[in-house]
């Protein structure tokens, strides 16, 4: 039973059935990102990538959408359903990789190059969207990709390693916006090594938000769907190694019970081993709490809120991406 106490409120608050209560009430429907505590993610009615997480809420008939991951994923949430309200626990829940793009940067960086297409990662906030001309996640970025007119060029953002990754997969050259995701990009190379000399039978399970040194290690190189589809197909009772963050593992476990996961370290510029084991750890995803949904949805507040204009240019680019597939 896991409770909340106020002293100002009526004692004590049994937090589980109270959001299914105020769900129900509310006409809800909770989202959690993968990388969300496991107690949110047991609550969740559905659990998944953010793009993904968004389509299925607007699918539903829900008045509210209650989105437990980071800020952007929320705003994408209320492109794709204008008319419902949004919710976000914690409205200080960011993401370093949506952040590395400020949208007034990012504009004068395309206003340089004209005769650019732009294609930017899922992971930025509306206003970049809203400079967009064809969005991508990372499970279909190099199908989208080679999608596009060969004598086009092309500006990908705002992740370099994954902008890199899909230059490789996809055979085309694209000017890359220089921003990066602060939990992928500290994986420690020598730690995976070591590990897979460690297990020589292990699966090494690798986001393609890593530098190249890391994907280089990996046996399976994909987006977290993928990364869950690689265990969900591979030895029930094998062992793998997640280099991604460890909300992920959670599911993982669930798929495959009697498997051994081993979370890869990061590298630690000081640290006397060379590496820390929470450090990857996203802390923007954390800060949402089982607490925090409770009373978000007590008070039906932080809620997303858009410009109209903003709403309807960023939810171009997200159509154009679905029509390729």
């Amino acid at each position: 039973m896991i409770l909340l106490t106020k002293p100002s409120q009526s004692g004590q608050v049994d937090l589980v059935p109270a959001i299914e209560n105020l769900k129900r009430e509310m006409n809800a429907v909770i989202l959690a990102h993968y990388y969300q505590v496991d107690e949110i993610q047991d609550v969740a009615d559905f659990i998944g990538d953010s793009l993904d997480l968004s389509r299925k809420a607007a699918a539903t008939d829900a008045d509210v959408i209650v989105f437990c991951g980071v800020h952007f994923m929320a705003e994408t949430a209320k492109v794709l359903s204008p008319h419902k309200q949004v919710l976000l626990p914690d409205l200080a829940a960011g993401c370093s990789l949506a952040e590395s793009a400020p949208a007034d940067e990012f504009k004068r960086f395309v206003d340089q190059h004209p005769d650019h297409l732009v294609v930017n990662y899922v992971n930025t906030s509306a206003a970049v969207k809203a400079l967009t001309d064809y969005c991508v996640t990372s499970s279909n970025a190099v199908q989208v990709i080679q999608s596009l007119p060969t004598d086009r060029k092309i500006i990908f953002g705002p992740d370099k390693y994954l902008g890199d990754w899909v230059q490789r997969e996809s055979g085309r050259e694209m000017l890359l916006w220089e921003g990066s995701c602060e939990v992928h990009e500290i994986f420690s190379e020598q730690a995976i090594l070591e590990l897979k000399q460690a297990h020589p039978e292990a699966k090494v399970l690798v986001h393609p938000e890593c530098p190249g040194p890391v994907r280089d290690l990996g046996d399976v190189v994909g987006s977290t769907k993928r990364l869950l589809e690689a265990v969900e197909k591979g030895d029930p009772t094998g062992t793998y190694v997640v280099v991604t963050e460890p909300g992920i593992i959670h599911q993982m476990e669930r798929i495959a019970p009697q498997a051994t996961f081993i979370m890869a370290p990061a590298e630690v510029a000081g640290n006397e081993q060379g590496s820390c084991t929470t450090c990857n750890t996203c802390p923007h995803m954390k800060r949402n709490t089982l607490e925090k949904l409770y009373l978000c949805m007590k008070n039906r507040s932080p809620k997303i809120e858009l410009p109209d204009d903003i709403l309807q240019r960023a939810r171009l680019p997200i159509e154009r991406m679905l029509e390729v597939g």
